[in-house]
């Protein structure tokens, strides 16, 4: 078995709390509350600039072109295609994309950033790929579990952003990354295997994490509002 699908398989408990979820769940069934999806995009939008700068970081560390083509194709995935599912969600709520962009950062998407950003700086092209791996991984699957449960026809209002994540072309970037952590995988010591499954492992966490922090609509304590 491949070190990729060991990591999946020991963090399969974390894959079936995420597509049991009830935003999740919202999403399959074409509900979810307004204020839910409006605290997932403010999230998310920050999260992703976030994402990229990892990826840059990556660049910087990647020792020949192989890598750095990889880390480069990943920013422009999330630079120029993952804008439409934010859209599709904008769209059902009646809010510009563009109102939600600039937000604070909630307890939940900051500590998943700064874990993300920790294995970027600490560790190696193997450690950052494990941490940034269950994002795509697990939007893939959860695009595929929804489209498989729920069936949504031409009528449903989320059908772009389940269409979205199962298509063929999020599985593929997945599999070029689980492809890439299995080759540096190989060459690993045991010590460094360790980190990229606890930097995996906390990823998925976080992942579910990320959904109950947009679902509960979770803020800082004393938190101000109308601060931007």
């Amino acid at each position: 078995m491949s070190f990729s699908n060991q990591l999946r398989k020991e963090n399969q408990d974390i894959y079936q709390k995420i597509f049991t979820h009830p935003f999740i769940q919202g999403i399959g069934k074409g509900d979810v509350p307004k204020e839910a999806l409006i605290h997932y995009i403010k999230a998310d939008y920050e999260y992703l600039n976030a994402f990229m700068h990892v990826y840059g970081i990556a660049i910087s560390k990647s020792p020949g072109r192989e890598d750095i083509q990889l880390f480069n194709e990943q920013i422009d995935f999330v630079l120029n295609s993952e804008v439409h599912p934010h859209n599709n969600f904008c769209e059902q709520i009646g809010v510009t994309y563009e109102e939600l962009q600039g937000y604070p950062l909630p307890p939940t998407a900051d500590h998943y950033i700064k874990h993300m950003l920790f294995h970027a700086h600490h560790g190696g092209i193997g450690e950052i790929l494990a941490a940034l791996l269950p994002c795509p991984w697990t939007y893939y699957e959860i695009g595929v579990e929804l489209m498989n449960s729920y069936q949504p026809g031409s009528d449903h209002p989320f059908l772009p952003w389940i269409e979205f994540y199962a298509d063929a072309e999020v599985k593929s970037l997945t599999a070029v990354l689980c492809e890439r952590l299995d080759q540096h995988a190989e060459h690993a010591s045991e010590s460094e295997k360790w980190r990229m499954r606890e930097a995996f492992r906390k990823s998925c966490q976080l992942e579910y994490a990320f959904w109950d922090m947009a679902y509960t609509q979770e803020q800082w304590p004393c938190e101000k509002e109308g601060v931007k």
